[in-house]
């Protein structure tokens, strides 16, 4: 009897270790991603040229992925007028995605050939995350 207390009482110490372990890495992990760079680039597409502009910019981020500090880029196409896209970037330097990722010779050379998809020259802003809501935390 006095065996099975010990065995419950083991149980219970190591799930609350277990999950004392997940709540900070949890944290960890926001408080490292709220370091992060967030860049929203807003694109507005020559009229009947979306489909080039997502195949020019398709490929582009396949450059742009295995650059340093790239962490992940989602494009997006507005639901109601498909001339609009917008890139959700998040970069881990902020100096490196000002600086040396504008320089990268595949930015360079999508400044050029994207005159003949692109209606002008994008609007990009960057932000940091305050906070973060994922679902089931």
């Amino acid at each position: 009897m006095k065996s099975n207390k010990c065995l419950i009482q083991l149980v219970i110490f190591l799930t609350i270790l277990l999950f004392a372990c997940h709540s900070n890495q949890h944290e960890f992990m926001s408080k490292e991603n709220n370091q992060n760079l967030i860049v929203l680039v807003k694109y507005k597409t020559q009229t009947s040229k979306g489909e080039e502009a997502i195949a020019g910019l398709t490929k582009l981020l396949e450059a742009v992925k295995s650059e340093p500090n790239f962490i992940k880029i989602t494009m997006h196409t507005d639901l109601h007028d498909h001339t609009n896209i917008l890139l959700y970037e998040e970069w881990s330097n902020e100096a490196y995605y000002n600086g040396d990722h504008m320089k990268t010779t595949h930015i360079q050379k999508f400044m050029v050939d994207s005159r003949a998809f692109l209606a002008g020259p994008p609007e990009i802003t960057q932000w940091k995350i305050e906070r973060e809501l994922i679902h089931g935390r």
